[in-house]
């Protein structure tokens, strides 16, 4: 598929891929892919900024490649390794055959049959469906030389493997950047992208995504989850859930065939919604009852 020519076309598109999103952020997608920009997002945990990437893929017709980022994360990890089992045994083979020639096995061993390509070198690549979708998933995890490395990737569109040379990619992949702002990530990556902040979504918008991704849910109980949690957010608790959160427990009440909650089934159930221990003891019992008294209190007099 080309490019959406429009904002309203990206957001028409994104939500035919099971992506809800606001104009904004489809303002910032659609510039992104008109001038060929990377796109860095962030935000809180849960909160949609993966599930852009991955219905962008879905929207474009386009490969999905990700380089899941992690503390220690260096450029040959991410770019290519060789594959040294298959080194060992070629030479070994070589040997017991004789008279190998070393300096063309040496080609043979460093060359296309033995690299193994990581993501951001598969996204150089040709495709023939069009520049693929890199996602460069929770770069604050990484350190600060890898962002250097990445600055200089993402501003040639190329990679440098000794044995093999420059590698360009013929079309520049559409490349999304995510992080949790667990560290502040270098203000010169962040200036050769494009920027959006994404947040928590309002009200109407949180039922539209549940409506989206659970079809079966029932409207009034698909506005008291939603209410339910965004009451939640509003709590002193360590980790406030988000948007998945949303998802994964609407998906765990509709297992249970829920039809109205309740602070026994929300009890149970805390465990889709809240990842700590303290967090959940906080929120049972009574905290749970009040929360949901003023949910549905929200709600009548919405």
């Amino acid at each position: 598929m080309q490019i959406p020519a429009s904002i309203d076309e990206v957001q028409e598109k994104l939500a035919g891929a099971g992506y809800v999103c606001g104009r904004s952020l489809a303002t910032v997608v659609f510039l992104s892919l008109r001038l060929g920009r990377p796109l860095f997002l962030e935000g809180e945990a849960g909160v949609g900024k993966t599930e852009i990437a991955k219905a962008l893929a879905l929207m474009l017709g386009r490969r999905l490649i990700r380089l899941q980022c992690y503390e220690g994360l260096d450029a040959s990890s991410a770019v290519y390794e060789w594959n040294f089992p298959a080194q060992m045994i070629a030479i070994r083979t070589a040997e017991a055959q004789g008279g190998a020639d070393r300096e063309l096995l040496q080609q043979e061993l460093f060359g296309p049959d033995f690299l193994v390509e990581r993501p951001l070198l598969q996204a150089m690549r040709p495709d023939a469906n069009g520049a693929p979708v890199l996602l460069i998933d929770e770069l604050d995890r990484t350190d600060e030389p890898f962002e250097a490395f990445l600055l200089e990737a993402l501003s040639d569109f190329q990679v440098t493997i000794p044995e093999l040379g420059t590698i360009k990619a013929p079309e520049p992949p559409i490349v999304i950047l995510t992080s949790n702002r667990t560290r502040e990530v270098h203000d010169a990556l962040k200036r050769r992208c494009l920027y959006h902040w994404v947040d928590y979504p309002d009200f109407e918008r949180e039922v539209e995504i549940l409506h989206a991704r659970e079809p079966g849910l029932a409207e009034r109980l698909s506005h008291e989850i939603v209410a339910f949690v965004q009451g939640l957010r509003t709590e002193d608790i360590f980790k406030k859930p988000g948007v998945a959160e949303t998802i994964d427990w609407a998906k765990c009440l509709l297992a249970l065939d829920v039809v109205d909650l309740s602070p026994e089934v929300i009890s149970d159930t805390l465990g889709a919604i809240l990842k700590y221990q303290d967090d959940i003891a906080k929120i049972q019992g009574s905290e749970a009852a009040r929360l949901l008294n003023e949910a549905r209190s929200g709600l009548d007099r919405g």
